[in-house]
């Protein structure tokens, strides 16, 4: 069987796809490069330039590939810009995914995993979100996140697809031996952004907001570790494939840390003390957001192998070192 992996010369997708390969699978990617990267795509994998949008393209890889399965990682999931560009976003995770799921079904694929978001619960109130929480997403990245899981479990009951969608907490890291990681220039994910001002990459970085009702005044965070998420995607595909039920998972470790204390544990580990400003609050973001993983744990016998956030905080600051000498050679 091959697997088509969308997005996957992105963040996320990049690190699963090395997890597949290191299984053995036979893996064909799927991206416009708008914010992915072809060198960073395993050379293992095969790399098709296009849009899940493109019905004609996708249906030609299904077929030609003998594709039962996809993987959905492309979308948009920036929150601030969501709010700025609210239509941008439900038409690249809304409308294109489901173009994707129309091609899918009429291709005959058996499998779907998608790549979703704790930003479908919104603001819970609740210190541990299980996955039956209550989901008001507050911006619109979560919003187009949750009708596409919407339209996917209709789909499946509709059709006869087996699927898994994995709602993500915070993803930081970089593949432990340098084989991938986060490599936006521009991302807005917290420890990318303290590790590049702590390398010299940026001046500094800012806090947004200070006065939430958490232990220090800043937003808390479950973070886990891109490698471990990679693994729970594979994980969620074995499951399938033997006859596993259809399933929503939280991903994530349970633990949560503030903006100030990754700030901290940044500069400690780099050894630089880099400027922070304190900023207003951005538009659309919770005080607290960390995962109840009970379940996850239970349905994939799944166990998170880098939960610790000193070793996450070391592996993204090494990708940022790696991605300042590349630079240095070539542009990315």
């Amino acid at each position: 069987m091959s697997v088509l992996v969308t997005g996957g010369a992105g963040y996320i997708g990049s690190h699963t796809v090395l997890e597949l390969i290191g299984k053995g699978e036979t893996v064909t990617v799927l991206d416009d490069l708008s914010t992915g990267f072809d060198w960073i795509v395993s050379e293992a994998a095969e790399l098709v330039i296009g849009d899940v949008a493109e019905s004609s393209t996708v249906k030609r890889l299904i077929e030609e590939r003998g594709i039962s399965e996809i993987i959905h990682f492309a979308a948009k999931i920036v929150v601030p810009d969501s709010v700025s560009d609210p239509l941008g976003y439900y038409l690249g995770n809304t409308v294109k995914t489901r173009m994707l799921f129309e091609t899918a079904r009429d291709a005959g694929v058996k499998r779907i995993i998608f790549s979703s978001t704790a930003a479908v619960y919104g603001e819970p109130g609740i210190e541990v979100i299980s996955e039956s929480a209550p989901k008001i997403p507050i911006n619109p990245y979560g919003r187009s996140k949750l009708m596409s899981e919407w339209m996917l479990e209709d789909v499946a009951h509709a059709h006869g697809i087996a699927y898994t969608v994995l709602r993500y907490f915070n993803v930081a890291g970089a593949d432990p031996v340098g084989r991938s990681g986060q490599s936006s220039k521009n991302a807005t994910h917290l420890i990318k952004v303290a590790c590049q001002a702590a390398i010299g990459e940026r001046l500094g970085l800012e806090i947004f907001g200070t006065d939430y009702a958490t232990r220090d005044g800043t937003c808390v965070r479950d973070y886990i570790h891109v490698t471990d998420l990679a693994r729970a995607h594979v994980a969620a595909l074995d499951r399938l494939r033997c006859g596993g039920e259809n399933l929503t998972l939280n991903c994530g470790y349970g633990v949560g840390y503030s903006v100030q204390e990754v700030v901290d544990v940044v500069k400690s580990v780099s050894g630089v003390d880099f400027p922070v400003r304190i900023s207003p609050r951005r538009a659309g973001d919770p005080a607290w957001l960390v995962a109840g993983v009970e379940r996850i744990r239970m349905e994939l016998d799944w166990e998170p192998r880098i939960n610790d956030l000193r070793a996450i905080v070391r592996h993204a600051l090494d990708w940022e070192s790696s991605l300042a000498r590349r630079r240095a050679v070539q542009p990315i």
